[in-house]
């Protein structure tokens, strides 16, 4: 089958599920066509049967704002003409599945069919979708696409009741490849914290619905009790605030702050305890990748964070904003190494179930029943 892929290439979780899905289907002989605005980082361009096709907009006086939606859906009729492809995924609501609609019509008019699958990710919906100014287009996209699937159960009820969505939309979770997250990708513990030191982590975008002031004043709670030492991994507009956070406190030499980088798994195989105390989340994949590597999860119970971490057996899920909670749960996971070694063990079997290789294969019974049904 021939796949055109439309995503965002950059760190973001619905980027990362794109361009993973993408490859896996690559490697089982499919050829996968990626069309976006810049290469997705993490993209293998030495992989057979991957192509990128870049949508390039050009800056003219006339606008204010370039017509990106204009460039792309040109770009989706032109390379499902000249690499006749059979189906077009596109992730996230805004602008993809609105740039999709009118790439079909114009296929359309030119006789030709090409059926689109839209996934809805989260920000797209439940911050971005309900701004009046885009929720007429969210709605029509939605409504238009031949199939919709949605990454929890949660962010498919968000949207029935934002949009008043009539067309079924299909849950198929975000996944993980198991085997990517073993302790065979391990750096040198002591790189990282000294032999008496546990090792918490947290993972994301540093955007204000993390609440990284909650994931530092967790960690400060948890290392009064017992020897720690936080990995801040990712970037984003909070990491500043946070770093002058830590430094005021006398906390930098406890915590490490990652940036971006191409090593997360690395990094979790040495995690013991894992943070996502985010106001919401439609998924969670941060924390399915930690649970992967068998580090227990503590986050808050808000959106599809429940659909991930089992509480009491995977980690636990606490009231958003409750932090001393989730210091206490934290501690009493890592000071019994019986008790903590359970959790992990339970985490990375439940992690296991999210496995790309079964998602994936839901991902494409749905695009045979679109382009053979």
């Amino acid at each position: 089958m021939k796949i055109g892929i439309v995503c965002y290439p950059t760190y973001g979780g619905s980027g990362v599920v794109a361009t993973e899905l993408g490859s896996y289907f690559a490697r089982l002989g499919h050829e996968v066509h990626f069309i976006t605005y810049s290469q997705p980082v993490r993209l293998d361009m030495l992989q057979g049967n991957v192509y990128y096709h870049e949508v390039n907009v050009h800056d003219y006086p006339l606008f204010q704002y370039q017509p990106y939606e204009l460039a792309l859906s040109s770009k989706m009729v032109d390379t499902v003409i000249r690499e006749k492809l059979d189906i077009l995924h596109v992730h996230y609501a805004i602008p993809h599945a609105y740039a999709a609609y009118m790439a079909k019509a114009i296929l359309a008019d030119r006789g030709i069919r090409i059926p689109v699958v839209t996934t809805l990710h989260g920000t797209d919906i439940t911050l971005v979708g309900k701004n009046p100014s885009y929720k007429p287009a969210v709605t029509f996209s939605i409504e238009h696409s031949d199939a919709v699937t949605a990454v929890s159960e949660s962010l498919r009820r968000d949207t029935i009741a934002l949009f008043g969505i009539q067309k079924e939309i299909v849950v198929i979770p975000n996944f993980i490849e198991p085997e990517r997250y073993t302790r065979e990708n391990e750096i040198q513990r002591s790189v990282l914290a000294r032999p008496d030191q546990r090792i918490i982590a947290h993972v994301s975008n540093f955007r204000k619905v993390k609440r990284i002031p909650d994931v530092l004043a967790i960690f400060d709670a948890i290392q009064k009790q017992i020897p720690s030492r936080l990995l801040m991994i990712g970037d984003g507009p909070e990491r500043e605030a946070a770093e002058d956070w830590v430094r005021t406190n006398g906390l930098s030499s406890e915590v490490l702050f990652f940036g971006k980088t191409a090593d997360v798994e690395r990094l979790l195989a040495h995690t013991q305890l894992f943070l996502l105390p985010s106001e919401t989340e439609s998924f969670g994949l941060a924390s399915l990748e930690a649970m992967a590597a068998g580090s227990p999860v503590v986050s808050s119970n808000s959106g599809g964070l429940p659909e991930v971490v089992v509480d009491g057996v995977t980690g636990f899920t606490v009231k958003v904003g409750d932090v001393q909670t989730m210091a206490a749960k934290g501690i009493y996971l890592l000071e019994d190494d019986t008790r903590l070694a359970q959790f992990s063990a339970a985490a990375k079997a439940h992690a296991a179930t999210f496995s790309l290789t079964k998602l994936g294969g839901q991902y494409f019974s749905l695009y045979e029943s679109l382009v053979h049904g």
